[in-house]
Parts: structure tokens; sequence; C-alpha cells
């Protein structure tokens, strides 16, 4: 058992180190792409517009929801007028980023390590290193840079079509009057303190997500198994990265 228990630790920290050195580079080469923009274009197209159609839907469904069970709560206290407001800040405070990045972990984070998995399964990275070009310059750090300009945009786009989704329910079906909806949310929603810290929040998930699917992805088994575990690991690792630093952020900036 201690023999166990001391090979695990020292993979772990091994694994721990790697990821380090790993993330620094990242974060160097990422500033020198601004000189290769299609790059990132391509890249962010892969990332973000193919994550659009799951976000879309599930914001508006998110605000669907919302709009009953916010309209049914606050009926208990006569503030129904309330209902728009309720909905602004619980999604551009909390459940926009977090929702948003557990589905960008789902969609485009597994898309992002199969693939990384089987460029490495098939020596697509070996042959890159051949020819004398780096491939965390030119296959790691575009796609790093668009998944973290994909995630605040598409937290917005989650949160718009969630306020709409709500509208649509309290409003429009169950009758709240409209002007109220829409004056409470304008009044009670602070740009700095609530917008502000929702993006500061899908930055952050966006550099953690993009970040824990490259690295599993470079560092799977080149085998069908490998990618497999690998992808799995993502959604794994990505959702409880998410959720901790959500936490963390959460009583940092609410204190």
């Amino acid at each position: 058992m201690i023999n166990w228990i001391g090979r695990r630790s020292v993979i772990g920290l091994s694994h721990v180190g790697y990821a380090a050195r790993m993330f620094g580079r990242l974060t160097i080469e990422l500033m020198p792409l601004v000189h290769r923009p299609r790059l990132v274009m391509k890249q962010l197209l892969f990332i973000g517009n193919y994550s659009l159609l799951i976000i879309s839907v599930s914001g508006l469904f998110v605000g669907f929801v919302f709009g009953f069970q916010g309209y049914y709560t606050l009926k208990l206290y006569g503030s129904e007028a309330a209902l728009g407001l309720l909905v602004a800040l619980a999604l551009v405070r909390e459940l926009g980023p977090v929702i948003t990045a557990l589905l960008f972990a789902g969609r485009a984070g597994t898309s992002i390590t199969a693939e990384i998995g089987l460029m490495k399964a098939g020596e697509q990275l070996s042959a890159i290193e051949m020819i004398a070009v780096d491939p965390i310059k030119i296959v790691i750090a575009p796609q790093m840079l668009a998944g973290v300009i994909a995630m605040p945009l598409l937290a917005a786009i989650f949160n718009a079509v969630c306020v709409i989704g709500g509208y649509i329910v309290g409003v429009l079906m169950i009758g709240v009057d409209s002007g109220a909806f829409w004056s409470q949310m304008q009044g009670g929603v602070d740009v700095w303190r609530d917008v502000g810290n929702g993006v500061v929040k899908s930055i952050v998930f966006g550099f953690a997500v993009t970040f824990i699917s490259l690295y599993q992805g470079y560092e799977a088994q080149p085998t069908p198994e490998g990618v497999s575990s690998a992808t799995t690991r993502t959604v794994v690792y990505s959702s409880l990265a998410v959720l901790g630093l959500d936490f963390m952020m959460t009583a940092l900036m609410f204190n």
C-alpha cells in the first residue's frame, strides 16, 4: 500500500508539473497569435460557431424554466413584477457562465480532446515536429486563444436567449407586466458588479476548460481506448474545475 501511494503521488505530481509548464508555455505563445489571426479565426469557427446551437437551445429552455419557477416563487411574496430582475441577476452572476462552461466542455471540449488525441495517434504532431515546426505554436495555442474568446461570447448569447425565454413565459404566457419586467431588470442589474463579474467568470472558465481539453488530448495514449478515456476525463475534470472555480470567485466577488 505504501508503494502504491508513493507511486500514485509521484505520477500525480509529475502530471501537475508538466501541466503547469504547458500552461505557462501556452500563456507565452498567446501574444504572438495576434499576428496570425487566420489560425485563431479558424479555431474560433470550430469551437464557438459549432457550439452556438446547443447554447441557444439550452438557454431558451432554461429561460422557460426560470420564468415558471421564478414567477411562482415571487408570487408567494407579492413580487411578481421583479421576475425580470430575478432572471437577469441569476443569469449574469451565476448560472449563465457556469451552464455555458459545462455545455462548452461537453461539446467543444470533447471535440478538442478528440482532435488532438487523434492527431497524436496518427503521428501528425510528430510529423509537424519533424519539419521543425512547434505543434504548440501552430495547433495548441490557437485553440487555447479561440476558447478563451469564445466562452464570454457564448455566455452572453446564453444570457440573452435565456432572458428572452423568461420574457416569453412571464409576460406573454403568465401575464406579468412588460414594463415592470424590463424596468426592474434595468434598474437592478449593475454593469460592473453583476455583468462584469460574469464576464470575468466566463474568461476564467474559458481558460480552464480549454486548457484541460488540450492537455488531455496532448497527453492521451495514442490508441482508440486512450483517446476515449481522455475525452471522458475532459468532461469530468472540466466540470469539477468550473464548479470549484465558480465557488472561489463567487466568494471573492460578493464577499
